[in-house]
């Protein structure tokens, strides 16, 4: 069988949860990676709309073990009331839900910290506030609470009695943060939830290598997107996690000799949540246009989600940066009603031409978008099912994308439903 990792492909929100959902009803494994509860997969099935925060999209097809490996950070309290919400709807889990032991735990003491913006710069990095970021940096500083704590109760209790203390002892005399945390509240729950987690927590990495010496075919799941990466991303305007297909490698524990497929999701357009520079952002009627049509609000916060036209620069730099074989190109029934369509070839900068991502994000919010423009197609595609179907324009449209991302698209969504979706094949428009 084979290991393929489904990754953003732009700012994150292009619909990775969809597609995860349509390609995993022949997986063993899939496997949530990275990120925390400050993203959001939605995945729609007939009536019925799912928005997963930490559970792998996969858990609703009856037949994957769906895996929260250790590069996440999970807040339990969050995780059980998603698990309670699948058992609503009579989704099991017994027996094919497993949390890494090795996971990390978002704490109180970390939703503080980030709401309070203490121990963050001047500048606005428009964070979640769902203490993802401070999860991560205790992670990194070596003082965090894993998973596997959670199966030896005297040891959890001392590591968050000593946790607590010593955020109170730091941040109590802070003006942002009014009083101290309690901790015989914060030990009572929090063995509370490791009771109710104890069950599910295991050792993912033997159970998924496994896996792959039976050859089971696994889908992992990225979150967020490539240009939110800690590290590849536009910083500081980024997430704390590593969201590429490298960071898929170390937040499963399945290593690179293993990866047969990256497959890149990317909408027919640009959405982003929150601040920082977007080059091709539509602050007009055009991009409220897009946004209405293509309900661009944030899974996890519902805040408005920046649009703007197709940006092959961005696109390209994360095809390179994940070895991404093939694109899924989603939402183009969006575009469905714009007589004339756009899309950026590259930036210019002070009179010069820019054809890949810098890394300063003050020299990016300086960078001018470069359009070509295509004729649109003015009818609906949401019906359409064979590629050979869709419109003229709309062909010309994917193909011309095709050429500036240097990227072959296999797969086209044309909404938000299982079988809203185009698959095509290898003719050349």
């Amino acid at each position: 069988m084979s290991v393929n990792i489904i990754i953003g492909a732009q700012w994150g929100d292009e619909g990775k949860g969809k597609i995860i959902d349509l390609l995993s009803a022949d997986a063993e494994f899939v496997v949530r990676v990275q990120g925390g509860a400050n993203a959001g997969h939605t995945v729609i099935i007939g009536d019925t709309r799912y928005a997963l925060h930490l559970i792998p999209s996969g858990i609703l097809r009856p037949e994957p073990k769906c895996i929260i490996a250790q590069g996440v950070v999970i807040d339990p309290e969050v995780l059980l009331e998603e698990m309670e919400l699948l058992r609503m709807h009579n989704i099991k889990l017994d027996g094919r839900f497993f949390i890494s032991d090795r996971a990390h735990v978002v704490m109180p003491y970390h939703k503080l910290i980030e709401a309070s913006g203490l121990r963050t710069p001047n500048r606005d990095i428009d964070t979640t506030k769902r203490g993802i970021w401070p999860a991560y940096a205790d992670k990194v500083s070596r003082i965090g609470i894993r998973m596997g704590d959670f199966l030896n109760l005297p040891f959890l209790e001392d590591k968050i009695r000593h946790n607590v203390k010593q955020f109170n002892t730091v941040f109590g005399d802070s003006s942002k943060i009014k009083e101290d945390l309690s901790v015989d509240h914060v030990v009572k729950v929090y063995k509370e939830y490791a009771v109710k987690l104890a069950p599910y927590i295991a050792d993912t990495l033997t159970i998924l290598h496994d896996g792959l010496d039976r050859k089971a075919n696994v889908f992992i799941e990225g979150a967020q997107g490539t240009m939110l990466d800690v590290d590849m991303g536009v910083y500081p305007n980024v997430t704390s996690s590593n969201t590429t297909a490298g960071g898929a490698c170390t937040g499963s524990g399945i290593p690179p000799t293993s990866i047969d497929k990256v497959l890149g999701i990317a909408k027919a357009y640009i959405t982003r949540v929150g601040v920082g520079p977007v080059p091709t952002d539509l602050t007009d009627a055009t991009g409220d246009l897009i946004r209405e049509r293509g309900k661009e609000y944030g899974t996890t916060t519902g805040r408005p989600r920046r649009c703007g036209w197709f940006d092959a620069v961005l696109t390209r730099f994360a095809c390179k940066v994940n070895g991404i074989s093939e694109i899924v190109l989603m939402k183009l029934d969006i575009l469905d009603v714009f007589p004339t369509i756009k899309i950026c070839d590259y930036y210019e900068y002070k009179g010069k031409r820019l054809d890949t991502i810098p890394a300063d994000v003050t020299f990016f919010s300086e960078v001018k978008p470069h359009y070509q423009e295509l004729p649109g197609w003015q009818v609906p595609t949401s019906d359409i099912k064979k590629y050979s179907d869709l419109p003229q324009n709309a062909k010309a449209y994917i193909q011309r994308i095709q050429e500036l991302i240097g990227v072959r698209i296999g797969i086209v969504s044309v909404g938000p439903e299982r079988n809203q979706t185009v698959i095509k094949a290898n003719e050349a428009n």
